[in-house]
Formats: C-alpha cells, sequence, structure tokens
C-alpha cells in the first residue's frame, strides 16, 4: 500500500489522524480510539440499526468488532477531505477482509467521517459507514 499524502498540511494532518485512528482498531489496540473520538461523538453503523451516541460507546463498538473478528487486511481508498475553518469532512472507500465465525469475508465500502478541531487535535465527531449497495 503507497501511503496517501496531501499537498495541504492541514488535510495531511487530518489524514494522519484518520490513518492513526484507523490503524488503532484494525492493527493495534482499540482502546486508543478514545484519543481520537470526540466525547460527544455520534455514528451510524452498518451493522447496528440505531446510532451510537457517545465516545465512549463508538470506542466499545468498534473494539467489540475487532476482537470479535480476526482483521486481516484494511486499506482507504480515495479520499478527499474538505476543511471548513476548524472542522473537515473526509470521505473514502475501504477494502477489508477480516475472518468472522470461521469465515473470511471481503468487504468494500464507503466511509464519511466528520472532525472538529478542539484543544489543537482533530476529533471524529460523526461517522457514517456502509458497504457499497447491492
Amino acid at each position: 500500500m503507497v501511503p496517501i499524502q496531501f499537498d495541504d498540511p492541514i488535510k495531511q494532518e487530518i489524514w494522519t489522524t484518520v490513518r492513526a485512528m484507523n490503524d488503532a482498531w484494525t492493527k493495534g489496540d482499540p482502546d486508543e480510539l478514545s484519543r481520537y473520538f470526540h466525547p460527544n461523538m455520534v455514528a451510524f453503523a452498518a451493522t447496528e440499526r440505531n446510532r451510537i451516541d457517545g465516545g465512549a460507546a463508538c470506542v466499545a463498538g468498534w473494539k467489540g468488532f475487532a476482537t470479535s473478528n480476526r482483521i486481516h487486511h484494511w486499506e482507504e481508498l480515495d479520499p478527499v477531505i474538505h476543511v471548513y475553518g476548524n472542522a473537515a469532512v473526509v470521505a473514502y472507500y475501504f477494502d477489508m477482509s477480516f475472518e468472522m465465525n470461521g469465515r473470511t469475508v471481503d468487504l468494500g465500502g464507503r466511509d464519511l467521517f466528520y472532525f472538529v478541531k478542539e484543544r489543537g487535535c482533530w476529533w471524529a465527531v460523526a461517522d457514517q459507514f456502509s458497504s457499497y449497495p447491492a
């Protein structure tokens, strides 16, 4: 995988945050997501009917997936970042492979994050991700 680089240093800072978040839950310690998820974060997940309210609940959701499945591969593709002062939107496609209940699942989809900059850091305040439509 070739690292994605942005010419704009603010966009690169945001992308570095996204990569650190995704590495935390796909390769490292999902509890580290608390360093990136705002306490008031909200998310819609592909596997949950209801929204997930709060940073701690979001960390628990990501951690639950990562610890109950074996992730073989994760890659972000074709990201776009739009910055609006101290807010930003990040959209990208993803490709992943994981083992669930003894079966390998190959999945592609979309991820849309919203960030705010507070206390010198970019915090994820909202996320919506889903697989590609059938």
